[in-house]
């Protein structure tokens, strides 16, 4: 098993990493926290795959479980109320655990209503796609989308651990693994252009669901994240916006396709990234040939590299600058953006004129 600590104080956890960590959840639970009661919070496509497994280990425990619609509408003001009310009616405390079992949407909701219920009750994130596993369960970040925006309501709040089961990415669909790798490959774009070399040779490996290759690149993601959110956990310094890159176009992306499965967030990740080389090629902050190096890797591992990838044409480059006006980045002094000398040299840009960005997205196209 490989053990990627995130060193926050006393709120640091590790992420373990191997597969199988279901079948002993029991065990595992009992020498991390040893909690009186286990509430597991899931939706409907992961209870039909893995809830038996889970709670098959979850043996002694006797464990409720809470399971909710699949999707990203999940993540809204309704379903966190009913899943607070839910919570409560279990009686859950602070000396039992509520685990998020699920995709992001289900981790970031969960991770929510366990920082309000009761002023905070433990929980564990056991993420089951790879966008999750390397992104969204890392970090603390816990959030639900509202009509002004995606994550615009929502509260830091680590987790006691977090377990990703590598066997549970045997189920996922190709569709979901690329969405994921986005997530991967971003971490090789912002400051690691060695990892970006390896992702272009063993991309395919991965998709394919080769042990090796997913191991290699969960491990790596975990541990550039981790040592981001232990130097910036609340994003006040410039570090931990790093993360955002691609972020400010795809949210804008994912909010005029209305947060649907017609644009899963981590295709809106790709996209925002090739878009963020493109546009720092266009300022002339790095070169025509690293942004199409992106885009072209990109679109070899069948992810959307282009706005109209997804049918959003260049005519809708007045409304992307509206959504990105409701960014929860945005401050008094504008709205930042992370952009590219190259790659792996991504950086914080405080001083880009929207205008600018709007004239750019009305001539993004192939």
């Amino acid at each position: 098993m490989t053990s990627v600590p995130v060193t926050l104080g006393d709120r640091s956890y590790a992420i373990a990493i191997e597969g199988g960590l279901i079948a002993t959840a029991g065990e595992r639970l009992r020498a991390l926290a040893a909690p009186k009661r286990v509430v597991v919070v899931t939706d409907e496509t992961v209870a039909g795959l893995h809830l038996p497994a889970l709670l098959g280990g979850l043996a002694g425990f006797d464990p409720q479980s809470i399971v909710l619609p699949a999707g990203e509408a999940t993540k809204s003001f309704t379903r966190l109320e009913r899943l607070c009310d839910a919570l409560l009616h279990s009686d859950v405390t602070r000396s039992d655990i509520v685990l998020a079992f699920g995709g992001g949407v289900i981790g970031d909701l969960t991770g929510f209503a366990a920082a309000i219920v009761k002023r905070g009750v433990p929980f564990l994130q056991v993420p089951t796609t790879l966008l999750a596993m390397v992104d969204s369960s890392v970090g603390g970040k816990t959030a639900i989308n509202t009509r002004a925006g995606k994550n615009l309501v929502g509260a830091f709040y680590q987790p006691i651990a977090v377990w990703a089961d590598l066997d549970l990415l045997q189920s996922l669909p190709l569709r979901q693994m690329q969405a994921g790798y986005a997530e991967i490959v971003k971490y090789g774009l912002i400051s690691d252009p060695a990892f970006f070399d390896w992702c272009e040779a063993n991309a395919p490996a991965l998709l394919a669901h080769d042990r090796q290759a997913l191991a290699h690149a969960v491990a790596e993601s975990c541990r550039a994240k981790a040592a981001i959110v232990a130097a910036d956990e609340r994003e006040t310094r410039d570090l931990r916006a790093l993360l955002n890159l691609g972020h400010t176009f795809g949210h804008a992306l994912e909010a005029e396709t209305g947060f649907s499965d017609r644009l899963l967030h981590g295709e809106a990740v790709g996209i925002g990234m090739a878009q963020a080389f493109r546009f720092s090629a266009r300022l002339g902050l790095c070169s025509g040939q690293d942004a199409m190096r992106v885009t072209r890797h990109l679109q070899q591992q069948g992810l959307p590299a282009w706005p109209g990838d997804a049918g959003v044409e260049p005519s809708a480059a007045t409304r992307l600058v509206a959504h990105m006006q409701h960014d929860k980045k945005k401050t008094s002094a504008g709205l930042p953006f992370v952009l590219a000398r190259g790659i792996g040299e991504a950086f914080v840009a405080k001083d880009i004129a929207l205008a600018d960005v709007e004239a750019f997205l009305a001539s993004d196209a192939p």
